[in-house]
């Protein structure tokens, strides 16, 4: 594993890589509350095969993070950083493994430039509505009214026991390690500002549900190779938003694990068995 910077419109992008330049480019873009330590497991299982990439996005782990002032912390400005990312490093085709967070940010990319994306892993990264779990119909209301009443109820996202539930939720004991989720809470306590650039996308995640139906046209004109391998246990983004990859892409191949949200901390050497299945064969 090497540990990078890059200069990305003024910002420094924190960024690991694993394996070989001269393989196949794999991009991998966490979610929340997580960061590119989320693959530290994975990148090494699969550094044989592909080129591994993954960047902290901005307002997460190492990425230096403007204040809100300065920066806007929206899910299309993610994007842009994660596009100029890519073509500060030269980088103009890859697959893509996306996660949480990670999914609305790939699929903007993904759409944008179709022809650059060799094939797609969704691990939990969801763009049906029959994915959204429970939860969201509070974030909904929300949406609909976003009151500073409403935005002060998500601090309970941010806290260390909520943290810690997310990743050990739908787990079996002893299953799940406690690093990922002690360097989330610490980020969680220590990057300026953190609770309210969270805020920020939590309201503005309601643009990537708006644009779930351009995701799903983007997957029925293009029909890219995609596996959905998904911790099934997991009460965000539920079992039912990857199957619904297959009413866009019938040759989708479809994964079910016995895990949480965060199944890569359970299923590292599974999940990376099934992207050598899939794309290498």
């Amino acid at each position: 594993m090497q540990y990078q910077r890059v200069n990305v419109s003024g910002l420094s992008i924190f960024f690991r890589t694993a394996g070989n330049p001269n393989q196949p480019v794999l991009l991998l873009l966490h979610g929340f509350p997580t960061a590119s330590h989320y693959f530290r497991n994975l990148m090494p299982l699969l550094e044989r095969d592909f080129y591994c990439i993954a960047p902290d996005m901005v307002g997460f782990g190492q990425t230096e993070a403007p204040s809100r002032e300065n920066f806007s912390y929206t899910f299309d400005h993610e994007t842009e950083m994660m596009a100029a990312f890519l073509e500060e490093l030269g980088i103009d085709c890859y697959y893509l493994y996306v996660f949480d967070y990670g999914a609305p940010v790939g699929f903007r990319l993904a759409m944008e430039k179709p022809e650059q994306v060799l094939g797609i892993i969704s691990q939990n990264g969801n763009v049906y509505e029959e994915g959204l779990g429970a939860k969201w119909q509070d974030r909904r209301t929300y949406w609909e009214n976003p009151t500073n009443e409403g935005r002060r109820t998500f601090a309970a996202a941010y806290a260390k026991d909520t943290i810690e539930k997310q990743y050990l939720g739908g787990e079996k004991e002893g299953a799940v390690g406690p690093d990922g989720y002690l360097l989330d809470i610490y980020y969680s306590q220590v990057l300026p500002d953190y609770a309210e650039k969270q805020n920020d996308l939590i309201l503005d995640y309601r643009t990537n549900v708006a644009k779930y139906p351009a995701f799903q046209q983007y997957l029925r004109k293009q029909q890219p190779k995609l596996l959905a391998i998904w911790g099934k246990n997991d009460p965000s983004f539920i079992w039912q938003g990857a199957v619904a990859f297959l009413k866009d892409v019938p040759e989708a191949r479809i994964v079910p694990l016995d895990a949480g949200h965060f199944a890569l901390e359970s299923h590292a050497n599974v999940i990376a068995q099934q992207i050598r299945k899939t794309f290498i064969g």
